[in-house]
């Protein structure tokens, strides 16, 4: 027990310290004063008040010549007012005057008393005059106390440590090992196969590094996990931390950045002299863009630029002159098309791994990983939910999983069941349904016009996502949505952009047919359209009159202050851009002429319902003409689940690629005479 007591730290020193002495100095002159009532008077006034028999006391101080005189109640309400008396809380009031000697003051009071003046005591004392002191030395106190603690502060001691004013150059990395808080293991990290092979590897290598060395092999200096926000490139780095058995720096590349000149590099370089303390051992910087972007793309005129001076000392420490052997550098971007070339080069970044966004199998096992901690109903669809979520990272299929248990929660459930899913995902993608926002009749028809012209060109074109669910409901910002679920393509052909645009432009081309004019609701979808236009003309060389032409750049320089095309080449691209465009409005309007009746019908049915489903349109249009994945994804849902009604919001959602009627302000509605 008494090595322990031993082994306690003192107390650290606080600046509320500080505080609490300067509160009681304060209180306590404050005390003093207003507990006493003393005025100081010449000596002919004190002597009247002696002489009218107003003195109850006398206290002479002999080592001041001064006295004191203790005044009655009658004489104390004439020489202070009402207010200090009301302060003095029943304390004596005093007067105080300088008096020749002691001897002459004692005379006096002999004669007073053989007079009959004055009967009351006399009393000899020594002052002290604490306030006195306080005051004058009070100040000098505390400015040397402040002026130890701040010394102390800026000396690293007394809990300053990388807070202090000399240690601003520290790292301010966090150091973690296998007994650590993270208990991350890579069974937590569902998906990413491949990315899980290339780290294992890493950690592999350090519990048995003969293994490799052995065949003359090296581990690799450094990985770089590059991917989309959200794909798990930050959980990777925390199971690696989780499963090594050595230490583990982790720091954010934004730590490096600071206010004062040469701190990034010296925290550098604190960092590697720590991390070569304790190798082998594996260094993890999370968005080292903050630091490793291309140098010289912006020149600050010509002044030194910090952020480099820092990137240059991080391009030193991983292969630099010096030897570094046994730290392991991972770090994690979403932008490696910015970061400096220097960087990516073998030798400081040997690996580059790419953590994409999660494929079906990958989004069930996410899905399973996730599911652990919440009560879900017996028998839940898991892969059923994974194919609603396409594009989904890991973090949003964490999203969903939580927002379906509040909305279980909400509803009092015991347990959170597939219906929840569902809404938290049309939650997530289209946002809070607004119920409550008035919309006239008038507004509500030309929403559904809107709608079911989207809904019935995606069935009727080969490449466009099948429809899911089209609702009339605002959600969001948006007074109509619609949900598909695209195909997951690893390439695109012309003609699949081309349908999606035609798809995308049939909610104008249908209020423009049906309602005869146009309003603002296709705002989002022009915008859409218009970027895919431009992109197959000027990305990826689709256009006729221009074709095996792309004008992006893929490593992200950029090209300074001119385009990278001539001004009439820049007209061909918008004269190209325009022709596309046109062509598929026009294309959206000949189909929707060709199924005009169909399109009326789904329009009643959003009107009455406010929402349709796939079973809705399959009814009016039939079965689709063309069969691909996603028909075989909903055939096989149907299968498993036949008793589904078709007004009940189970059946499938995916991306939403339509959320259309943000500025809805119609003309006075006149019902369409003539569907030309």
């Amino acid at each position: 027990m008494d090595n322990n007591k031993s082994k306690k730290k003192a107390p650290k020193f606080s600046i509320y310290w500080m505080y609490a002495i300067i509160l009681l100095f304060l209180f306590g002159v404050f005390y003093m004063d207003s507990n006493t009532m003393t005025k100081e008077v010449d000596y002919n006034v004190f002597e009247k008040y002696v002489v009218d028999g107003g003195v109850s006391k006398i206290i002479i101080f002999t080592n001041k010549d001064k006295a004191e005189a203790v005044l009655t109640d009658s004489l104390a309400k004439v020489v202070f007012n009402e207010s200090q008396m009301q302060k003095s809380n029943g304390a004596d009031a005093k007067v105080i005057t300088d008096i020749g000697s002691v001897d002459h003051l004692q005379n006096q009071i002999d004669r007073w008393k053989s007079e009959g003046v004055f009967k009351g005591d006399v009393k000899y004392e020594k002052s002290s005059d604490f306030s006195g002191l306080l005051w004058s030395f009070g100040p000098i106190i505390l400015f040397i106390g402040f002026w130890l603690y701040f010394m102390r502060r800026m000396s690293g001691r007394d809990g300053g440590g990388a807070g202090g004013v000399f240690s601003v150059g520290k790292s301010k990395a966090q150091i973690f090992d296998k007994d650590g808080p993270i208990q991350v293991t890579f069974k937590d990290v569902a998906g990413l196969s491949e990315a899980k092979t290339e780290i294992e590897e890493i950690v592999e290598f350090l519990k048995n590094p003969q293994r490799y060395t052995d065949l003359g092999g090296k581990i690799p200096k450094g990985a770089l996990l590059v991917g989309p926000p959200g794909t798990g490139k930050t959980l990777l780095a925390k199971a690696v931390a989780g499963e090594a058995n050595v230490p583990f720096f982790s720091m954010s590349g934004s730590d490096f950045v600071e206010m004062f000149v040469g701190v990034g590099a010296s925290r550098v370089r604190d960092l590697f002299r720590q991390a070569k303390e304790k190798a082998p051992c594996i260094v993890f910087i999370d968005e080292i863009d903050a630091v490793g972007r291309a140098r010289g793309r912006n020149p600050n005129m010509g002044s030194n630029d910090e952020r480099e001076n820092t990137l240059n000392q991080l391009l030193t420490e991983m292969d630099g002159f010096g030897s570094n052997s046994g730290v392991i550098i991972l770090a994690a971007t979403n932008r490696a098309d910015i970061l400096d070339k220097a960087l990516l080069r073998a030798g400081r970044f040997d690996r580059q791994i790419y953590v994409e966004l999660p494929d079906l199998n990958d989004r069930v096992a996410i899905f399973n990983v996730h599911l652990r901690k919440i009560k879900t109903e017996p028998g839940l669809d898991v892969e059923l939910l994974a194919r609603q979520t396409p594009g989904f990272s890991g973090a949003d299929i964490a999203n969903v999983c939580n927002e379906a248990a509040l909305i279980a929660a909400r509803h009092n459930k015991t347990v959170v069941e597939r219906q929840d899913f569902i809404d938290a995902v049309d939650r997530i993608i289209g946002g809070l349904e607004k119920r409550s926002k008035v919309l006239t009749d008038e507004e509500k028809h030309a929403i559904a016009i809107h709608e079911a012209g989207h809904a019935a060109l995606s069935w009727h074109l080969q490449y466009a996502n099948p429809l899911i669910k089209v609702t009339i409901v605002p959600r969001g910002k948006a007074l109509g949505a619609a949900w598909y679920l695209p195909e997951e393509r690893q390439i695109t052909p012309t003609q699949a952009i081309l349908d999606e645009m035609c798809a995308t432009l049939g909610g104008r081309a249908a209020e423009e047919l049906f309602l005869g004019r146009i309003s603002t609701g296709a705002a989002n979808d022009l915008e859409r359209v218009t970027k895919q236009a431009y992109a197959m003309v000027v990305y990826y060389g689709m256009s006729q009159k221009l074709p095996n032409l792309s004008y992006y750049d893929s490593t992200g320089q950029d090209y300074g202050f001119s385009k990278p095309y001539s001004n009439e080449r820049a007209k061909m691209i918008d004269d190209e851009v325009s022709r596309i465009i046109d062509e598929q409005y026009e294309r959206a309007k000949s189909i929707l002429k060709q199924h005009a009746e169909g399109h009326g019908q789904l329009a009643e049915v959003l009107l009455s319902r406010e929402v349709i489903f796939t079973e809705d349109v399959e009814k009016i249009f039939g079965k689709r003409q063309w069969t691909s994945r996603t028909d075989e994804i909903l055939a096989a849902k149907s299968d498993k689940d036949p008793a589904t009604p078709a007004s009940a919001s189970s059946t499938d959602n995916g991306d939403v690629v339509d959320v259309d009627h943000e500025d809805v302000t119609p003309p006075p509605y006149t019902p369409p005479a003539d569907n030309k």
